[in-house]
């Protein structure tokens, strides 16, 4: 199965000023978690972030944070508990009318709300607050596909661990270029030569 860019929504977690210089390959990671994000406003691909205790650890950083619908703050580990679940799912529109309105019986009913169900998770620390997020969503039904080389923790060790037990539980384990070339799916795509320069 591959990943598809119209079914797809993209959650940055916790990429914040004071966390990264404590994270292993941090460059690397900052670097990659960059590219998703551009890559995600280009093919309209919805992006969410999270900022765990941001009067601690400062605010999500703000390339990212201006690539996102909207920025969760909160002080759960899993980015659920604070209300990620609810942004990820669209709520339907009430259907409009008055009272000089067709009668109920030929009334239209409201398209329902088109849900993307695949989310791509990338973010630190991989086995804090990156996996509790994680492991709710499969909770939840969701399909979760991780990107590893945009994940990291303090150690290699621990983000290892997490990588093992998101795979144990149901996650895809993907890296950017995976998800990029799934994404764009053909080098005849718009923005496939933007791709390229990007991960050059």
């Amino acid at each position: 199965m591959l990943l598809d860019a119209d079914d797809s929504q993209l959650v940055l977690v916790d990429y914040q000023p004071k966390l990264m210089p404590a994270i292993f390959e941090a460059e690397r990671v900052m670097a990659n978690a960059k590219r998703l994000a551009q890559l995600a406003q280009w093919l309209n691909v919805p992006c969410w972030g999270t900022e765990q205790v941001p009067d601690k650890l400062g605010p999500l950083e703000p390339s990212l944070a201006a690539a996102c619908r909207q920025v969760l703050v909160k002080s759960a580990f899993s980015a659920v508990a604070d209300g990620l679940g609810d942004c990820l799912v669209p709520t339907a529109k009430p259907v409009s009318g008055n009272a000089r309105s067709l009668p109920k019986h030929l009334q239209k009913a409201a398209p329902a709300p088109v849900q993307r169900s695949t989310l791509v998770l990338a973010g630190v620390e991989a086995h804090v607050c990156l996996l509790q997020t994680a492991l709710e969503l499969l909770e939840q039904e969701f399909e979760v596909w991780v990107v590893t080389d945009a994940c990291s923790s303090r150690t290699e060790r621990n983000r290892d661990a997490a990588f093992d037990r998101l795979a144990g539980a149901g996650a895809e384990l993907v890296t950017t270029e995976m998800v990029g070339f799934e994404w764009l799916r053909d080098s005849a795509h718009p923005h496939f030569k933007d791709w390229q320069a990007l991960i050059r």
